[in-house]
């Protein structure tokens, strides 16, 4: 009997370490410091993700730059110094220039866009693809819709107001699309943003959503602001996940943080939209006198952001595969939301030359 109990009592032990083992903890942290609103979007995702996977795993979050600077956040993950970061993908556009279309576009997507193709039209794999190539998995869950557009202490009504002008500006075509049209991109992160407006380094800046760059102070520095943000018509954040800590994970652990993730993406656009409502009133009050650029203006940006994506994406394959998707989603959905107008999620914009883009990922 006794011998019973002790074998009962060594089995119980190794039970208990074996459900030990299976536990894991990750480090996790961000391109945002706590001082600049987009942060929200990644707690809330670890949030989620704790209380879904329950003992299997405890994500322990870190605000950016706390453990290593914004840039090198995908370095930390691709070396599993982290096991996951929080990002914005198109800063990464340097290593390899599909980021660039995986993050945002300019005058293209809007935010139900990402969406729905992330979700439905293949987009998700398209994420992992390129992430793939330096050995993460990778979660979007988090969408933004345009964003805000310049602030200036010059007003900026027409394109001939931006020839000149040294701009705070992100994205690879983005930069290129500001060159055609007379301004100059200058990169820098976004807590850089409002001392380099104060001393007058920069002309203007863009940074994010109104209520994103309302936490950033951006009202005290301005005095103009020019919508729509036409160089982002939606942007994409997610988190960037070492393979190697993902592939350690049992099956219902990953699928409970896919799971986090798609229900963080939707939570996202509710809770930034109605806090974009609220800082526009707040810009306003703040005295900030806004201009939005007439649909000629933006009709003549829609052809030069066209052009200009054509161009890039024909630079590398990868970039002309994410483009050749999102155009080919773009061409399908316009069936339903063409023919269900005005009730329908946003335009079908009159976008780059599809059949220029495919050779070009061919």
């Amino acid at each position: 009997m006794k011998l019973k109990s002790t074998l009962a009592g060594l089995a119980l032990c190794a039970g208990f370490g074996t459900q030990a083992a299976a536990q894991d903890n990750w480090t996790m942290t961000t391109t945002w410091p706590t001082s600049l609103e987009l942060i929200e979007i990644d707690k809330h995702f670890v949030d989620l993700a704790n209380k879904l996977t329950g003992e299997d795993l405890t994500i322990e979050f870190f605000e950016g730059g706390s453990l290593v600077p914004a840039g090198e956040v995908f370095g930390a993950v691709e070396s599993n110094t982290v096991q996951a970061g929080a990002d914005w993908p198109g800063y990464w556009a340097g290593r390899n220039s599909a980021f660039s279309p995986l993050a945002t576009t300019a005058s293209l997507f809007n935010a139900v866009d990402y969406v729905n193709w992330i979700e439905q039209w293949g987009g998700k794999e398209l994420y992992n693809e390129i992430y793939g190539k330096f050995g993460m998995v990778y979660l979007p869950y988090g969408v933004t819709n345009n964003e805000s557009g310049f602030r200036t202490n010059e007003q900026i009504v027409t394109l001939e107001d931006l020839k000149g002008k040294r701009l705070r500006l992100s994205g690879l075509e983005q930069g290129r699309l500001l060159e055609k049209l007379g301004g100059s991109q200058v990169s820098m992160a976004g807590g850089e943003i409002y001392q380099s407006l104060e001393r007058g380094v920069i002309d203007g800046a863009e940074f994010s959503t109104p209520n994103v760059d309302f936490s950033g102070g951006f009202q005290q520095v301005t005095k103009y602001w020019a919508t729509p943000g036409w160089h982002q018509s939606a942007s994409i954040f997610g988190v960037m996940i070492n393979k190697g800590a993902w592939d350690a994970l049992p099956d219902e652990t990953r699928e409970a943080l896919e799971i986090a993730a798609q229900a963080n993406l939707v939570w996202s656009l509710s809770f930034t939209e109605k806090r974009a409502t609220e800082a526009y009133q707040q810009f306003l009050d703040a005295g900030i006198e806004i201009n939005r650029y007439d649909d000629e203006t933006l009709a003549t940006v829609q052809e030069m952001a066209n052009e200009t994506i054509e161009e890039t994406a024909c630079e590398n394959p990868d970039s002309a595969k994410v483009y050749l998707s999102q155009l080919e989603y773009l061409n399908d959905y316009a069936k339903w939301r063409d023919a269900s107008a005005p009730f329908n999620l946003g335009r079908t914009p009159n976008g780059p030359d599809i059949e220029k883009i495919r050779a070009c990922a061919e």
